[in-house]
């Protein structure tokens, strides 16, 4: 789970590099806005994992995946109606939120 955190945070540096210096405009700003999520989310799911919330830990990635992947493609030039999946990876992203605070509010 670890491993495949770390990749996302890699995923997640290249793609707002890439929009930072690579492309300007709307795909610019849709590359960082992805990469700034993925980031986040990749660094909560290792928190997650060391507290023990694997499924929590999923979820951020699974949720941040989806999220950051349907910008990127759109950046890149896939349709514009792609859009409206991204929201389903912000439900994954609140998701893992709302699950981490339950499990740790109960402890």
């Amino acid at each position: 789970m670890v491993r495949l955190a770390a990749l996302s945070g890699a995923c997640a540096v290249i793609a707002g590099a890439f929009g930072a210096h690579g492309v300007s405009g709307e795909p610019g700003e849709w590359l960082k806005t992805g990469g700034e999520y993925e980031m986040i989310h990749a660094l909560a799911a290792i928190v997650a994992v060391q507290l023990g919330n694997r499924v929590a830990a999923i979820l951020f990635l699974c949720g941040s995946a989806l999220f950051a992947a349907t910008l990127y493609a759109m950046a890149l030039g896939a349709p514009h109606w792609l859009g409206i999946v991204t929201p389903v990876g912000g439900l994954g992203m609140i998701a893992g939120w709302l699950l981490l605070a339950w499990r740790h509010a109960t402890k």
